[in-house]
């Protein structure tokens, strides 16, 4: 017995000693980490990072952004990120050998982004229009420098219309939601349930105080933004009230269907006209297309050029698109029209909004002239 200890107790001092001698493995840490940090575009907040280093497997790069701090798995080492606000920023960029063992290097960065729109939401920038036109006299306009809108030129239309206004429309329209400020004329969208509305909005007309035939029109606007806004700047015709539409003639000078489904978007101006075509409803209409903002970014300036023979239409004084009114069967066009200024929620062309889309949303004009 106590010759078997003895061994037992060589072979197990055998054996400790074998696991001993093996080699241990060593991690190895990445090396020569660096980082090339640039921006885009330091007004529009976005940063690129590129980072490299030896003895990698994959990098995390975090831009500390407050709430919307964003941490980005990189295999490439390189990451992006938009600022939305100017300040001081820390980039974390992180080289690493396992998920807890890395190198790691902090770089701080100033965004200084110029203010694009003022406190109340109205853009600071855009495009505008003379007050003079040769070869035109200003016949009437609003300019929205008081402090509340002048009932002198414009009635507040309340309600549904019992049927969605003709378009399956969502929106119950308040005097409410409407505002005039520093010279803007605001109307104001939002998720708000009145009756059986889910969500509110305004609709003026000068419908019975302002009406014109022919001229050249100039509204300048922001619009809103999203999808399920349907924001339209447009003319009936002054007998709607009797011969109903679209006998009665319609001009779109511009509408918006927001969203970025097929068919909808917020960079795209439609200027349009309905019309009864010896019995049959007509339509005729153009579009054009921003390239760089989307609509609500910046101010238009969205006019016509109406004649006997055609009407013209204009973004920022760049023709889009041009229809013939000569023929007798559109009549509807040479008798005086009145101007409506709506934003509508969900209807049969822009569709209902949906998760993407954000509220409240507005629609600012800054100005309205008729030339003749």
């Amino acid at each position: 017995m106590k010759h078997t200890l003895i061994l037992l107790n060589i072979l197990l001092t055998i054996l400790w000693g074998c696991d001993d001698d093996k080699p241990q493995a060593t991690l190895v840490l990445p090396t020569d980490l660096k980082v090339e940090i640039t921006l885009s575009d330091e007004n529009e907040g976005q940063v690129n990072v590129k980072a490299t280093a030896k003895n990698v497997n994959y990098y995390t790069i975090i831009f500390q952004d407050g709430a919307n701090t964003s941490e980005i798995v990189a295999n490439t080492g390189e990451a992006s990120h938009t600022y939305s606000t100017s300040g001081l920023y820390t980039i974390v960029t992180r080289a690493h050998a396992t998920s807890l063992d890395y190198t790691q290097r902090e770089d701080t960065i100033r965004i200084y982004k110029t203010p694009t729109k003022n406190a109340d939401g109205v853009p600071l920038h855009g495009y505008n229009s003379p007050l003079v036109r040769e070869g035109y006299t200003l016949v009437w306009n609003d300019e929205f420098d008081g402090s509340g809108l002048d009932l002198n030129n414009w009635n507040f239309e309340i309600g549904t219309g019992n049927n969605g206004w003709g378009n399956n429309e969502l929106q119950y329209y308040l005097k409410e939601n409407t505002s005039v400020k520093n010279g803007y004329l605001t109307i104001e969208a939002k998720q708000q349930a009145v009756e059986s509305s889910l969500y509110t909005s305004s609709r003026l007309t000068t419908q019975g105080k302002k009406s014109f035939q022919y001229g050249r029109i100039d509204i300048r606007a922001a619009m809103p933004k999203g999808q399920g806004l349907w924001p339209a700047l447009w003319m009936l015709g002054d007998n709607f009230a009797t011969a109903g539409w679209p006998d009665c003639g319609e001009i779109d000078i511009m509408e918006m269907v927001g969203g970025t489904a097929a068919g909808k978007s917020d960079r795209v101006t439609h200027g349009t006209l309905h019309w009864d075509n010896n019995g049959s409803y007509a339509s005729f209409g153009g579009k054009t297309t921003t390239t760089k903002t989307n609509l609500n970014e910046e101010f238009h300036v969205y006019s016509i050029e109406w004649n006997e023979n055609t009407i013209q239409w204009f973004l920022d004084d760049r023709h889009f698109h041009t229809i013939e009114i000569s023929s007798a069967a559109m009549s509807e066009f040479h008798q005086t029209f009145f101007f409506i200024i709506n934003v509508a929620v969900g209807g049969r062309w822009p569709g209902s909004p949906d998760e993407t889309t954000r509220f409240p949303q507005q629609m600012h004009v800054d100005y309205v002239r008729v030339f003749q």
